[in-house]
Parts: structure tokens; sequence; C-alpha cells
């Protein structure tokens, strides 16, 4: 899913929604925990930041639905910062922080269908009252006998 092949400028995250690589901030650093001389060489770890306000692929509502969706994962000034550092490739990497911004947003993004109210069936109505009178009959048991 390499989105960074020549000649492609934007990453499809639905039907309606194509975000710009140029809106994507890319940076690298070397990334920590084990992995000898190769680790300690290479700037494999990426941090991807998305600035929410300053993009231009989303309508002020989705914007909207995406900041109160994934508030807790903005800063203060609106940025999604992602990092990636599970592969050992820069690429693989940078390829893994981009499907993860699609799939935060694909998921932000979809609408719930709104609900349609519905009745009990005569047949449920007849079970819930069935039910309330066996529960009656029973504590009726624990009452003490009438003198």
């Amino acid at each position: 899913m390499s989105a960074y092949r020549r000649g492609v400028n934007a990453v499809h995250v639905n039907r309606t929604v194509q975000l710009p690589l140029a809106e994507l901030n890319v940076s690298f650093s070397r990334s920590g925990g084990p992995g000898g001389q190769h680790a300690n060489t290479s700037s494999t770890k990426v941090e991807l930041r998305w600035h929410l306000e300053a993009s231009s692929a989303l309508t002020p509502r989705q914007k909207q639905l995406v900041r109160s969706r994934l508030g807790s994962r903005l800063t203060d000034e609106g940025v999604l910062v992602l990092q990636s550092s599970e592969h050992r490739s820069q690429t693989r990497n940078r390829e893994a922080a981009v499907a993860r911004l699609v799939a935060l947003l694909a998921d932000a993004l979809r609408v719930s269908p709104t609900r349609r109210p519905t009745r009990p069936t005569r047949a449920a109505r007849q079970r819930r009252i069935e039910a309330k009178r066996r529960r009656g009959d029973t504590k009726a048991l624990r009452r003490p006998p009438e003198a």
C-alpha cells in the first residue's frame, strides 16, 4: 500500500475523502530498544503529523466529527501525531503510520445509522406480563400467612 510511489499524491481514506500527501508532515529519528548496529545507526522511527484544522481534504462537518471522536489524540493545536517503529525499515514504518492514520480517520468519519424506534411485539409483551406474574407469585409465597 505504498502511498509514496511515484505519481501517487493522495491517500484514500474512504470513498469521498482523499488526503493529499503534502498535508502529512513526516519526520524520522532513531528507534529505541534492541537492534544492535542497525538500530544505532539508522533513522527508521517515523513520526507522522497531520494538522486537522489546516486540512483542505475535509469539510467543516467532517472536521467537527474527527475533532469530537479523536479529540483526546489531538494536540492543543489540533495536530494528530502518530509514531511507528515496529519495522526495521523506514519505508515500512512510514507506510504503517499512514495506514494507521487512514484507519483512524475512516473510523472517525463513519456515520452511525440513526436508530429507528420500534415497538415490542404482542408476543414479547405477553412474555413480559407472564414473567411479572410469575415473579409476583414467587414473592407472594415468601410472605407470612395471613391470620
